[in-house]
């Protein structure tokens, strides 16, 4: 079964920037190549929103609220995706969840927090 492990949360300032990534393992990268990948958020007490998604010929599509300040990206040798995000705001705090959303399946990683916060 796929696994979906996400890294580089944490607690950064307004402004501040962070990277997440997150590495798809047991799957040959010829198969993790060949579908979208996308990145969801979720605050205590709401629902979990779709923040960006990226198809497997690299179209991306965002969420109007991080538009300009999130970019999704993917390095299909390394069965990574990735989501920059810049000018973080503290409506930005959340977990993040890496998802792959595959026909017939639907794998999520464990989740990694991101704190905006002075």
């Amino acid at each position: 079964q796929v696994q979906l492990v996400e890294s580089g949360g944490g607690l950064v300032q307004p402004g501040g920037s962070l990277r997440l990534s997150c590495a798809a393992s047991k799957i040959i990268f010829t198969v993790f190549s060949a579908y979208p990948m996308s990145w969801h958020r979720q605050v205590p007490g709401k629902q979990r929103e779709l923040v960006a998604t990226i198809t497997s010929d690299g179209s991306t599509n965002y969420a109007d609220s991080v538009k300009g300040r999130f970019t999704i990206s993917r390095d299909n040798a390394k069965n990574t995706v990735y989501l920059q995000m810049n000018s973080l705001k503290p409506e930005d705090t959340a977990v993040y969840y890496c998802n792959a959303p595959w026909p017939g399946v639907n794998y999520w990683g464990q989740g990694t927090q991101v704190t905006v916060s002075s």
